[in-house]
C-alpha cells in the first residue's frame, strides 16, 4: 500500500508540473521516477485521482488534476485586465550574437511576432516557444544598440 501511495503522489506531482498529453507520456515520466506499471494500472490511478484532459495555454490537451487552474505555473494569478496591461517580458540575456528573451507563459509568440514586424535593424530574426524567444543579432550589432531598439517594442526592457 505504501508503494501505491508514493506512486500516486508522484503521479500528482508529474501532472501538476509537466504537460503530459498521453498515457504513454505519463508512463514514461513515471518510469523515469522509478515506477514501472501497466497502462491498465495507470488508467485506474488516473480514474481514482479524477484526472481529466484540458486544453493547455499552447492549445494541446494535457492531463490536469481536479480543481486545478490552467494558470498553474503562475504563482499569484492576476486579473485579465492586469495581464493585458503588461508586455509579458521577464528577462533578456545575450551570448555572442544570440539573445534569449524570457516571457510569462503564452507571451513569447506575440512578442516575437511584434519584433519580426517592427523591422529592428540589429535583429536578423526570432524563434519563439511558449515562454522563450531566441533572437539572432546582426553581425556587429552591440548589445546596447539591440536593447535600445527593443525598447520601442517591449517597453519593460530598461
Amino acid at each position: 500500500m505504501k508503494i501505491k501511495t508514493s506512486r500516486m503522489e508522484t503521479l500528482k506531482m508529474l501532472i501538476s508540473s509537466q504537460e503530459l498529453c498521453s498515457q504513454e507520456e505519463v508512463l514514461q515520466a513515471l518510469e523515469k521516477e522509478g515506477y514501472k506499471l501497466t497502462q491498465a494500472t495507470l488508467s485506474r490511478d488516473l480514474k481514482q485521482l479524477k484526472v481529466a484532459k484540458a486544453a493547455s495555454m499552447n492549445g494541446k490537451y494535457v492531463y490536469v488534476l481536479p480543481n486545478e487552474t490552467m494558470y498553474k505555473r503562475v504563482k499569484t494569478p492576476r486579473s485579465a485586465q492586469e495581464m493585458l496591461q503588461t508586455s509579458g517580458f521577464l528577462s533578456l540575456n545575450f551570448s555572442g550574437n544570440m539573445g534569449v528573451i524570457k516571457t510569462r507563459p503564452g507571451y513569447a509568440s506575440a512578442i516575437a511576432y511584434n519584433l519580426d514586424y517592427s523591422d529592428i535593424p540589429s535583429i536578423i530574426g526570432t524563434i519563439a516557444g511558449d515562454d522563450t524567444i531566441f533572437i539572432v543579432l546582426k553581425e556587429g550589432a552591440t548589445r546596447e544598440e539591440v536593447i535600445g531598439e527593443l525598447c520601442a517594442v517591449i517597453p519593460d526592457i530598461k
